[in-house]
């Protein structure tokens, strides 16, 4: 229950910066359209500028309703077409699945296999058994056995057999869990229906999953959008963030961070980002931060391959170059801020003791 309290602290200060960026962007009439809500098990927020509170209201509501529809579709843990799949599998079955099911398990297992399946969604049995699918986390260890002979059995999405609509797996541990993934996919559907509505400019912020449409005016030649990154240990610096960084048209910033689902015991942290090769929370990292350039997957490449890059620890430069990603930012375990040259060019560091490690 501490370690609940703690995050919402956190999403909180994380939310109350992004408003305060807002507010200081000086954004020209009409009045910027703001609505926030709670999906994907995080605070969700769209901004809208540079059109009428009519269009603003009728898109954004629009975006809200879809991202509502994603998580009730495919929630992993509650009644859902992601949570029948899992059973099928379970029971050895083949199950026939939407077409969009197909496509998003396909791209999925895309994903996973380019950062060598550090980042899995096919290890939901792995994340129910650290307790971390669940609305309340309780600070406990799984039973040791139980998690020793699921490792064993090596489930990823890479045994899902897909043809067509039907899918199937010869290995019954497999179970989905999109909670490294939809959010993701949720920004660049997001983004879609906007500019379909004719929506040009816009902040779209899933947890810390954010892209931008246009820019912070709404105007052509507009100021890009301002935002804040969330220091991994806001405790220590009052809430404030850690870098803030401007998002040009198109771009995205993904984030994954051992503060949002945690747990502590015994004086050590357990975060939601599980290591598929054993079984284990990752260890090595606080958060980490990437930017990718405009495209049609912007969104899905913000939040999916943050994750391998978390994980590897150590190796992250080495990931980031395998998965392509050349903007970086990473606190390790020991609160040492590293970032590539590129993402380096293009941050502010807002803590005035702070000493940024510049790496190739």
């Amino acid at each position: 229950m501490q370690a609940n309290k703690l995050n919402s602290k956190l999403k909180f200060f994380s939310l109350i910066w992004l408003a305060a960026l807002l507010l200081l962007a000086g954004c020209t009439q009409p009045t910027p359209w703001r609505q926030e809500s709670y999906v994907f098990g995080t605070r969700v927020d769209v901004t809208i500028v540079g059109a009428s509170a009519e269009q603003a209201s009728a898109a954004g509501n629009r975006v809200l309703r879809e991202f509502d529809r994603l998580h009730r579709s495919y929630h992993a843990w509650q009644p859902s077409e992601l949570s029948t799949l899992n059973a099928a599998i379970a029971g050895g079955r083949t199950l026939t699945v939407s077409a969009e099911l197909a496509a998003l398990l396909g791209e999925a297992q895309a994903i996973a296999a380019v950062g060598e399946h550090l980042f899995d969604p096919g290890i939901g049995r792995l994340i129910g058994l650290w307790g971390f699918q669940s609305d309340e986390i309780q600070a406990r260890l799984p039973d040791a056995a139980a998690l020793a002979q699921l490792v064993t059995q090596r489930p990823g999405i890479a045994a899902l057999k897909l043809n067509g609509q039907q899918v199937s797996s010869s290995n019954r541990a497999v179970a989905l869990d999109f909670g490294g993934y939809l959010k993701g996919v949720a920004l660049d559907r997001a983004a879609a229906a906007l500019r379909a509505d004719g929506i040009r400019h816009a902040l779209i912020n899933i947890g810390g999953n954010i892209m931008a449409l246009g820019n912070r005016e709404g105007r052509p030649g507009g100021a890009a959008w301002r935002v804040g990154i969330q220091h991994p240990r806001p405790h220590t610096v009052g809430g404030a963030p850690l870098a803030t960084l401007e998002l040009r048209d198109g771009e995205a910033i993904g984030t994954s961070g051992d503060y949002h689902r945690y747990f502590e015991l015994d004086g050590r942290r357990y975060c939601h980002l599980l290591d598929p090769r054993t079984g284990q929370p990752a260890e090595g990292t606080q958060s980490v931060t990437i930017l990718l350039p405009p495209g049609t997957e912007a969104g899905v490449r913000s939040d999916a391959l943050s994750k391998p890059i978390f994980i590897s620890a150590g190796d992250w430069q080495q990931m980031a170059k395998k998965l392509n990603v050349a903007a970086v930012l990473k606190v390790d375990a020991g609160g040492t801020v590293m970032a590539t040259k590129v993402m380096a060019a293009r941050l502010k560091i807002d803590q005035a003791d702070l000493k940024l490690q510049v790496v190739d």
